[in-house]
């Protein structure tokens, strides 16, 4: 079985707390058509440098049912910055327009095979996976950027038609798993394309 969760397979569900005081299941997010839901953290400078294109791109698709949702599953025991306290921080300086959840377990992270941070997962209203990998090209410095892959996918997605790319490579920081090496990643898990 692969490490990372496969284009039609389900959205692996969820009890994690936010940043805004609530813990929120898969469920809480039933009525969008549309679901995005990324692991993120808040000292990947990838994370840093296009989390203002991701602003964007969630803000154009609000209107047309798409919902995002953030998980930081990075251990606060390999990087501090990424500690809940600090993402509530993080919430309250930048108004990011997206629920901002804390798997300090890990364990979703597992289920959902997140490689790196930012890595998107995009679900249709019975939750089945319709595209993973990427934002956008070169998320450290958007300046750069030739391709807002993901906005590329919603368009199509909210249009009815079929997106160009299912699967891209998520490009990033790996996943900091507790009481590992900082550049660890589990054996399994590889580039999906």
């Amino acid at each position: 079985m692969a490490f990372t969760i496969e284009i039609g397979q389900k959205a692996p569900d969820f009890r994690l707390p936010a940043t805004d005081g609530k813990i929120y299941s898969l469920s809480d997010f039933s009525k969008s058509p549309w679901l995005v839901i990324f692991f993120t953290c808040n000292h990947c400078p990838y994370v840093i440098g296009s989390d203002e294109v991701t602003r964007t791109t969630a803000e154009k698709f609000k209107t047309k049912g798409v919902q995002f949702v953030g998980i930081n599953s990075n251990s606060k025991n390999t990087h501090e910055d990424d500690s809940f306290p600090n993402m509530v921080k993080r919430m309250e300086e930048h108004q990011f327009p997206w629920i901002y959840l804390h798997d300090e377990s890990q364990q979703i992270a597992k289920n959902y095979g997140a490689l790196r941070t930012p890595h998107f997962y995009i679900f249709n209203k019975d939750n089945e996976l319709v595209y993973t990998g990427r934002g956008v090209d070169t998320p450290r410095d958007t300046s750069k950027m030739t391709e807002n892959t993901l906005e590329i996918v919603l368009e199509a997605l909210t249009s009815g038609q079929k997106p160009p790319f299912s699967v891209t490579n998520p490009i990033g920081c790996n996943v900091k798993w507790d009481g590992k090496d900082r550049h660890w990643m589990p054996a399994e898990a590889c580039d999906l394309v």
